[in-house]
């Protein structure tokens, strides 16, 4: 048996339950579960949006991030043999999220974790990375001399956004809250934009891409960024249901615009694991909080201004 986070139904609060361990199969590893994070796809999906159309049974154990040890593998001679560190996303909701103590998962999903991250900060790592890692390298084709703007780079994603865009060349501006301006600098960014203080579209133009994690759910940031783009520019917009005429208004400002997906992946989280590995990548802990307080985990990341990640410990 194994201790979980669940719901019990969408919109109810979390409960601890025991429950059986997972059965792996095929090519999943068994992984015990040491650290995970939370997402604002979690909250969102506990409270009736999200993916909760896609819940089968409840109580429903709900998160992506881990970070672990296998205790399981496909067979003998596989890469990641029993006793591996490593971290990656579950493949909530076609099966159980990763607040609970194991979880079995694609091996295709899990990359060997970071040597010099703990469970606990390598837990932060992969939905918003590889989230950041398709915005920034596979979409945007993050390129020297490139004028890229990432609406609220303190986040989760956008922390690791304003970072792989700098890495690659790009010449980022960023917008935050003031206390974070000085933060982002430091992460790579060349411009950052109080938005306390400052309009981004007046301090800014001829932007090549911008990678909106807002949308209109705040002084209509996503309209607004159509205005400082350059003709034929490119915008992504990340929060589902945050800009229901996102296309549309983009299509009639002249602009290329897409929404983009994660999806779990390997290969590109053993790159990002290498760039944590070096230095050139970091990852930003906000607060950690117990498993059993996960509920608080979510109001804390509800309530908006985490600077990173917010990780749930799992394993003592």
């Amino acid at each position: 048996m194994m201790r979980a986070m669940a719901i019990a139904q969408a919109g109810d609060p979390f409960f601890e339950t025991e429950i059986p361990l997972p059965v792996r199969i095929n090519s999943e590893v068994l992984v015990k579960v040491h650290a995970a994070a939370i997402n604002p796809l979690d909250f969102k999906t506990r409270v009736g949006r999200g993916v909760t159309a896609a819940i089968a049974n409840y109580p429903a154990i709900l998160g992506y991030d881990f970070s672990g040890v296998v205790e399981e593998t496909p067979y003998e001679l596989h890469p990641l043999a029993v006793g591996t560190e490593v971290f990656g996303m579950t493949s909530f909701p076609r099966g159980s999220g990763s607040y609970a103590e194991y979880v079995s998962v694609s091996s295709l999903s899990v990359a060997k974790k970071p040597t010099n991250l703990t469970h606990v900060e390598a837990a932060g790592v992969p939905l918003a990375a590889l989230t950041a890692w398709g915005l920034v390298v596979d979409v945007a084709k993050a390129h020297d001399g490139q004028r890229i703007l990432i609406h609220a780079g303190a986040g989760g994603v956008g922390h690791f956004a304003v970072q792989l865009a700098a890495y690659f060349g790009a010449h980022v501006i960023s917008t935050g809250s003031q206390r974070n301006c000085s933060w982002l600098r430091d992460l790579g960014a060349s411009q950052v934009i109080d938005y306390t203080t400052e309009r981004f579209e007046h301090v800014t133009d001829q932007v090549d891409v911008v990678i909106d994690m807002i949308g209109n759910v705040h002084e209509d940031t996503g309209s607004r960024s159509l205005e400082v783009l350059r003709p034929g520019g490119l915008i992504v917009n990340v929060p589902t249901g945050s800009w229901p005429t996102f296309l549309t208004d983009a299509a009639a400002a002249g602009m290329r615009a897409t929404t983009y997906k994660v999806a779990p992946d390997a290969s590109r989280l053993a790159i990002i694991a290498r760039l944590l590995q070096s230095g050139e990548v970091h990852v930003n802990i906000d607060q950690v909080f117990d498993l059993a307080r996960v509920g608080d985990a979510h109001a804390a990341l509800e309530a908006g201004h985490t600077r990173g990640k917010i990780a749930l410990r799992v394993a003592h």
